[in-house]
């Protein structure tokens, strides 16, 4: 039985979304806010944060910002697959740009669930203890309005100015300071992807 590439984008998503849930759902019932354990010695942490749902924890325009951050995500969500489901019936789309446009739509979903549900199902993550599963007295937050959880750290470059550097001795320098997850990599690999290997794809496609 031959899977259409329809079906195996979306087994694809839906692999990449359940990884995504799982990392978070370990480390939201496992970790408090800002504990931090090593990976590969410094360079590679797992560092528990969370933020109101932009990527690389920024933030955006507090709760109206964030209940409009999570709309416009819903939205760029569905346009993205009504997009992908309209290069699916083209047979001149290379599968790297479905591929591509997949990693990021997936990476989306993951985002969207976290603002959707993670603030009905789970109790509040703080500095000094770890959050509950359904808790008793309820979650932390109404539907739309949970944190996203961000666990990924990689301090490539961490150190401090030299105190002889004038206006920036002893300041500290990280050369990547974000913490990100599962779902934001999605995003970042499939955009990067996209731009530096499909991008004769959209040139010929905005000639047409």
């Amino acid at each position: 039985m031959k899977i259409s590439k329809g079906t195996k984008l979306l087994i694809l998503g839906l692999v990449l979304v359940v990884i995504d849930q799982i990392i978070k759902v370990l480390v939201k019932t496992n970790m408090s806010i800002g504990e931090h354990f090593s990976v590969i010695g410094n360079w590679f942490q797992i560092y528990f944060i969370e933020n109101e749902g932009m990527a690389f924890g920024m933030k955006f325009g507090g709760q109206i910002g964030k209940l409009l951050l999570s709309v416009f995500r819903i939205i760029l969500f569905g346009a993205l697959v009504y997009w992908i489901r309209g290069l699916l019936k083209k047979k001149d789309t290379p599968s790297g740009v479905l591929i591509g446009l997949t990693l990021i739509t997936t990476g989306a979903l993951g985002n969207i669930i976290d603002c959707m549900f993670y603030g009905i199902l789970f109790g509040e993550s703080t500095y000094t203890a770890v959050a509950q599963f359904l808790p008793e007295g309820g979650g932390y937050a109404p539907f739309f309005f949970g944190k996203v959880v961000d666990m990924f750290y990689f301090p490539i470059i961490d150190t401090t100015f030299p105190d002889w550097m004038p206006l920036i001795g002893g300041n500290p320098f990280r050369f990547f300071a974000p913490v990100f997850n599962f779902a934001d990599s999605c995003v970042t690999c499939g955009a990067l992807y996209l731009i530096f290997f499909q991008w004769r794809f959209f040139a010929k496609d905005e000639k047409k």
